[in-house]
């Protein structure tokens, strides 16, 4: 018999944790090689964790709802046959006691924090490492929102949440005064808080919590309008040359590459163009900082089978040319309504596009994925009356015609950047080779 180290395996280069969000096995319980054992959830991806040998699971070390960083050793399975593992030699009566004295402290550690504080009901972001520092120092809710985050966006990082223990275990009474200092009205004469209203239930309502999903998007979203000051530049493209091109070539298209060819990557090579054009959107901001990014890489928001929105990355987008380009939108495409997405698939973006045509949308106004600066939405391509101008005069003619509507932060981006960015794109568009090969 051997013991195998069933361990939480590197998931991306970006990822270092995930929460456990489901035992699929438990202690006693045969696993096949191969077999999924847990499922497992980062911020954006779900994912199960298969065992690498056959055996029994004979021990668990993580609960669910439990942070785990990758490489940490997560449960036991006992195989057999290979390399027996040795049984320790007996112990002294020193060691003995020594080991006794380990595992009081041990238990004592784990009553103290056996009844954590929430932080649920805490509208800022803080990380599941931080959450778990928290914890494990007992630091309050309250203390922790006191906390002056040096992260993006202000957010709390470990050192700051170390620094925080650090300076409060060698000066427990300052902190406390400024905790208490926090939570003081600011004003003299505050006015009674309303409570929150009850939800108005009858026979006919049903209530249903929010899955893990749509928190995490509800959190993003709340927290990126807080974050950036959200400005919109719309501007109307005739696409007729494209329309006509790809009914035209689709059909041979797909034969030859075995891909179908849907707009969206027309519009991100388009896109990919003009922010090499214009770099000043291809940025992140980090507190006061911004970080100009060497890379291209296009967010393109898909659909989840539960309904919720996923945005995986096409990485260095401007290299590729259209048959790339179409094979790596289908591929994440394809992988998301599965469900199969890796953590890796949704990580470094730098600007992000959705298609809000699909639904019917003329136009939207989206919301920026932070920390990027930027995202446009495509609206969807409506035949459209149109003054057509020629040498010969103007006429009225029917023309396929969409909105581009681009939604930028204006702390870092200023209304000639982002119109003019969006602009170039709409004549990447519109000037677009309908005799040109795929």
């Amino acid at each position: 018999m051997a013991k195998f180290e069933l361990k939480l395996p590197k998931m991306g280069e970006s990822v270092a944790e995930a929460t456990i969000t489901n035992w699929l096995k438990k202690v006693g319980d045969h696993i096949a090689a191969d077999e999924a054992v847990l499922e497992i959830a980062t911020d954006k991806v779900d994912s199960e964790v298969p065992s690498e040998v056959s055996g029994t699971l004979t021990e668990i070390f993580f609960k669910e709802n439990d942070v785990v960083q990758v490489g940490q050793t997560i449960a036991h399975i006992e195989t057999e046959g290979g390399v027996v593992v040795d049984a320790p030699s007996e112990a002294t009566p020193a060691v003995t006691e020594n080991i006794q004295a380990i595992e009081k402290t041990v238990t004592a550690a784990k009553e103290a924090v056996a009844t954590p504080e929430d932080f649920s009901g805490s509208e800022k972001f803080f990380s599941p490492l931080v959450k778990n520092i928290a914890k494990e120092e007992g630091v309050t809710l309250a203390e922790l929102e006191s906390i002056n985050g040096t992260g993006k966006d202000g957010r709390v990082t470990k050192d700051d949440i170390l620094g925080y223990v650090k300076e409060k275990s060698q000066n427990p009474n300052a902190k406390s005064q400024t905790v208490a200092a926090n939570s003081q009205p600011a004003t003299l004469n505050p006015q009674p808080q309303t409570p929150k209203a009850a939800p108005s239930v009858n026979g006919q309502d049903e209530i249903v919590e929010m899955d893990r999903m749509r928190k995490l998007i509800s959190g993003y979203m709340v927290q990126s309008v807080q974050t950036s000051a959200h400005v919109q530049s719309f501007i109307e493209v005739d696409v007729t040359n494209i329309v006509k091109w790809r009914d035209k070539v689709k059909t041979a298209f797909e034969k030859r590459e075995g891909e179908k060819l849907t707009f969206t990557p027309i519009f991100m090579e388009a896109v990919a163009k003009a922010l090499k054009d214009f770099p000043g959107m291809n940025i992140s901001v980090d507190g006061e900082y911004i970080i100009k990014k060497k890379n291209i890489n296009l967010g393109m928001a898909a659909a989840l089978p539960n309904g919720n929105l996923i945005v995986p990355v096409i990485k260095n987008a401007d290299q590729l040319n259209l048959v790339g380009m179409a094979k790596a939108v289908n591929d994440l495409g394809n992988r998301a309504k599965a469900g199969k997405l890796k953590p890796d698939d949704t990580q470094g973006g730098t600007y992000t596009v959705t298609n809000v045509g699909t639904f019917g949308s003329v136009f939207g106004t989206p919301i920026i994925n932070q920390p990027q600066v930027g995202i446009l939405a495509l609206g969807a391509i409506r035949k459209v009356p149109a003054v057509i101008e020629t040498p010969d005069g103007d006429f009225i003619g029917i023309r396929q015609k969409m909105f581009l509507s681009h939604s930028y932060d204006h702390r870092v981006v200023d209304g000639a950047l982002g119109g003019s960015f969006v602009k170039r794109v709409a004549e990447y568009l519109e000037a677009f080779d309908p005799k040109r090969d795929f």
